[in-house]
């Protein structure tokens, strides 16, 4: 029997050294997949093997023909714990990530590697740009899931009865994920793109007026008027009533999520100590508790108040929502297989994040899709063209197809997604000791927050990545990238379970916007977001949309086209 020790580079030996009995493995393979099962060592394909000089023993005989103990690397790199700036004392890097966090994890990428740790206010964070550790983060695993411990991001509004916002490896989580996604699939997006294109449509009288009256209009707060009326039509039945007037006051629920949102993110960046404050007046924590409770009356009454669809009659799971007024009608009546419904306690939790995650990602996005028309030179013109050669006009009817069918469109929303992309702090936290790709080591219950606008910004990804260019969509540098280098809505059993929908919408609201307006920035103020919010959203940016009274000629292909 051939008994050979083994060691972490890079780690105390007499701490990390281990036996394993290796005339047991046929090849080099089975022996690297070994090694990884005896060290917590993530992707076996990593793992390297050298003798004590640091020489690389690249096959099963150089490792018998080793007369010493054998070195384990992963990925070429020794075995190390990420780093990060050291802090002060109490308030750990706080001020120094705080308030630019974009931009400063930038920097501590850059400085201290792909995987960075630090404290802020006893709250350990570590982050990644790197889309190999944000991949296996993202699996639910024996290494990684969604526990929402005291350290995630999203601890505040923690609900183990709700999808996105509560742990995976629950029966709740199960049952939710089983229901609720069908509610959103491709053929839903279908059957509600028609109310997509109402709510739209409601917007312009409010838009019309600003224009007759020359008003500049912060484009967030009226993107999140748009998206949440239109998601409150899919999911609740519910007409916020936002485009009555241009000064329609933003409807009781849509502030409340808003203000959780920000809440939250105010509590969890202060750490674990400061989100037991919620019984003590005046904190951000006692605030998120109230605005918390009064969430729950309105939504509860939203609920009980939504519409039904053409019958009242149970309907088949995957195709229930082709039957249904809106996501609670869907709910109320889709049986699985067995006759089961999604129980009534697991209803209304689940709509807090359907309704809040819906219409605040979809604001913030599409307020950045308008951001790059007005700032980024040519795109709204071309965007515009390619409408036209379309067939589209005022009286167009959208369907997935013809969004589908805007090759234009689809680069420029990626492009924006990727450059600009609202979500960019989705956390997964280890369930055992582990060594993530690059050899880094980390400890159970270590929260990996995927930096998303980090991986999609990072230069040795994307070649000059702060440059707007949706050109590069269909390129070899982006068929080429590595795994999971583009991720707006995560990935994994856990990725955002309404990426359809959102995508069928923006590409369906921002189509109609640009045929009928021309946008311009008003003013020449640095747009800035805001870094006490959930989700990266600009905080100043104003325009103006001109009614347009002229469009574009079809281009000659599009005429080619035509009489062909």
């Amino acid at each position: 029997m051939t008994i050979k020790g083994f060691y972490l580079v890079g780690q105390p030996k007499d701490i990390y050294h281990q036996e394993i009995h290796i005339d047991q493995y046929h090849d080099f393979l089975a022996l690297q997949h070994a090694v990884a099962e005896h060290y917590n060592i993530i992707d076996a394909a990593g793992v390297g093997l050298q003798d004590p000089s640091g020489t690389d023993l690249p096959d099963l005989d150089a490792v018998l023909d080793c007369d010493e103990d054998v070195g384990i690397t992963v990925d070429g790199q020794s075995i190390r714990d990420p780093s990060g700036p050291e802090g002060l004392p109490l308030v750990g890097s706080y001020y120094e990530v705080f308030p630019d966090h974009l931009g400063n994890h930038a920097r501590l990428f850059q400085t201290y590697g792909p995987l960075i740790e630090y404290e802020t206010m006893g709250k350990r964070n570590y982050l990644t740009n790197d889309p190999a550790i944000a991949t296996v983060a993202f699996q639910e695993s024996a290494f990684f899931t969604k526990s929402i411990t005291p350290e995630h991001p999203l601890a505040g509004i923690k609900d183990n009865r709700a999808l996105f916002i509560g742990d995976t490896e629950t029966e709740n989580w199960r049952q939710a994920h089983k229901f609720i996604p069908p509610s959103m699939s491709p053929k839903a997006v279908r059957h509600y793109t028609p109310l997509m294109q109402a709510s739209v449509k409601d917007s312009f009288k409010a838009f019309d007026k600003l224009d007759e009256d020359d008003e500049a209009w912060n484009v967030y707060q009226y993107m999140l008027k748009l998206a949440s009326q239109t998601v409150f039509k899919f999911a609740l039945g519910y007409d916020a009533k936002h485009f009555e007037t241009p000064d329609s006051p933003l409807n009781e629920l849509v502030v409340l999520i808003a203000q959780s949102l920000s809440l939250n993110k105010k509590v969890v960046s202060r750490g674990s100590w400061y989100a037991k404050l919620g019984a003590v007046p005046y904190t951000a924590a006692n605030e998120l508790k109230n605005v918390q409770s009064r969430l729950w009356q309105i939504l509860n009454k939203a609920i009980d108040e939504s519409p039904p669809g053409d019958s009242e009659n149970d309907l088949p799971l995957q195709t229930a929502a082709l039957g249904a007024s809106c996501v609670v009608d869907y709910l109320k009546r889709a049986t699985d297989d067995h006759g089961n419904k999604l129980p009534r306690d697991l209803v209304i939790p689940n709509m807090l994040p359907i309704s809040g995650a819906g219409f605040t990602t979809t604001s913030s996005l599409m307020s950045w899709l308008i951001y790059s028309l007005c700032v980024y030179e040519g795109n709204q013109d071309r965007l515009l063209q390619e409408l036209v050669d379309a067939g589209v006009n005022e009286n167009t009817k959208w369907t997935p197809e013809l969004s589908d069918g805007l090759i234009f469109l689809d680069k420029f929303v990626k492009e924006t997604q990727r450059l600009h992309n609202p979500s960019f702090q989705p956390g997964r936290t280890a369930k055992v000791d582990c060594i993530v790709p690059g050899g880094y080591k980390l400890p159970a219950g270590a929260v990996v927050i995927c930096a998303l606008h980090a991986i999609h910004n990072n230069p040795k990804i994307w070649s000059s990545p702060d440059r707007f260019d949706p050109d590069r969509w269909g390129t070899e540098e982006v068929s080429s990238r590595p795994k999971n280098s583009y991720m707006p809505f995560a990935t994994g059993p856990r990725s955002c379970i309404g990426f359809n929908f959102a995508l069928g919408e923006v590409k369906v609201l921002l189509p109609e916007l640009v045929y009928r307006y021309e946008f311009s920035k008003e003013g020449e103020e640095a747009v800035t977001y805001d870094p006490e919010f959930q989700l990266i959203r600009p905080m100043n940016f104003y325009v103006r949309a001109k009614k347009r009274k002229t469009w574009p000629k079809p281009s000659d292909d599009a005429k080619k086209i035509a009489e062909e």
